[in-house]
């Protein structure tokens, strides 16, 4: 005999109700069934978040093209590959924790499922044991029963009929006194067998009880890791975003640096270029004629300020002011000639 099948309970006289008895079978079947569909959605409710995990940890182990600082220059692009790198190497790290963080949680849940599921079949199987047993032994106890009352019954009329005629009122009060034990026994019968049946509900209902609040507590588990991997995660990817602004900034500040330097440097060769034009101007005056001077920043505007380095415009100015000292001694010298000349002219 099965839940969902009919019952085949022998049918004897002062038996059982039969629509009864299959009503109350069908619906622990039902609740059986109830209890299997909970199951079913649980676990596919546990492989759903499982999925949506394993998507979104895909999703950040794509691999992505570093970003290039060639335009900055040499030394500002060594600056940023070194903050690039030490992001990356602290992303990676904070990746192989979360990595381990998730498979310590898919194997904590994992293990906690597969116990659920181990004790919900074992309490299955037990409950539907043990409903058996109880629906056999009910079920052989009326049988037993009401076989001897048939037979306790059946001695009782042959007696009864064999005293009929000269005991009629006896017979009456025995057969009265018989109905009334009969009606008890089977009234006890019924009620023992109400009585396990409720027993065997209140098993399977603390069953589902247990059942249900170890799932609940294995999805509260797995809710509370999901929530703390992704913390780390958010954590760690703030990191490297402040690692790269800052190294982003730091370039800014140099580039800023360099330019300002370079600028005042072409404002002292200006200054100087015009100083050598003035020196020219007085000596062609003072000559009568047209002074050459090498161009000392012939040969350095050719070089490029990135290779160069930041000392480069504290050597031109000296150079060039060792240039200009000459200018200026070969002044002297034409104003004392000019004046010996006429000095001679003169005597």
């Amino acid at each position: 005999m099965t839940p969902d099948s009919p019952s085949d309970f022998r049918m004897v006289l002062r038996g059982y109700e039969p629509s009864q008895v299959d009503a109350r079978l069908q619906s622990l079947a039902d609740e059986a069934a109830v209890a299997r569909r909970r199951i079913n959605e649980l676990t596919a409710y546990l492989e759903k978040l499982e999925a949506e995990r394993e998507s979104e940890r895909t999703a950040s182990e794509l691999p992505q093209e570093p970003p290039s600082f060639e335009h900055l220059g040499a030394r500002v692009g060594q600056i940023l590959a070194l903050a690039e790198e030490e992001a990356r190497e602290l992303k990676e790290r904070v990746g192989s924790e979360l990595d381990a963080r998730q498979a310590e949680i898919e194997g904590s849940a994992q293990r906690i499922r597969d116990e659920a599921d181990l004790y919900a079949e074992k309490r299955r199987a037990d409950v539907d044991a043990e409903v058996a047993r109880l629906l056999e032994d009910a079920r052989r106890t009326a049988d037993d029963r009401i076989d001897a009352a048939d037979r306790e019954a059946a001695g009782r009329l042959q007696e009864a009929e064999a005293i009929y005629e000269s005991q009629r009122a006896k017979a009456a009060k025995a057969a009265a006194d018989f109905e009334r034990t009969l009606a008890e026994r089977r009234e006890a019968v019924e009620a023992d067998f109400q009585q396990q049946m409720a027993e065997a509900e209140r098993r399977s209902a603390e069953l589902e009880s247990r059942l249900e609040k170890r799932q609940a507590e294995a999805d509260a588990e797995y809710q509370d890791r999901l929530r703390e991997a992704n913390r780390l995660l958010t954590e760690a990817q703030q990191r490297a975003e402040q690692i790269v602004g800052e190294a982003k900034a730091a370039a800014a500040k140099v580039r800023s640096e360099s330019e300002r330097e370079l600028a005042a440097a072409s404002q002292r060769r200006d200054a100087i270029n015009a100083q050598l034009a003035n020196v020219r101007q007085m000596l062609a005056t003072l000559t009568g004629g047209n002074v050459q001077f090498a161009d000392p920043f012939a040969d350095a505007e050719d070089v490029d300020t990135d290779e160069t380095g930041e000392d480069e415009p504290e050597s031109r100015e000296s150079e060039e002011t060792s240039q200009i000292e000459p200018v200026e001694d070969e002044d002297a010298t034409e104003r004392t000639r000019v004046i010996d000349l006429s000095s001679d002219d003169k005597s």
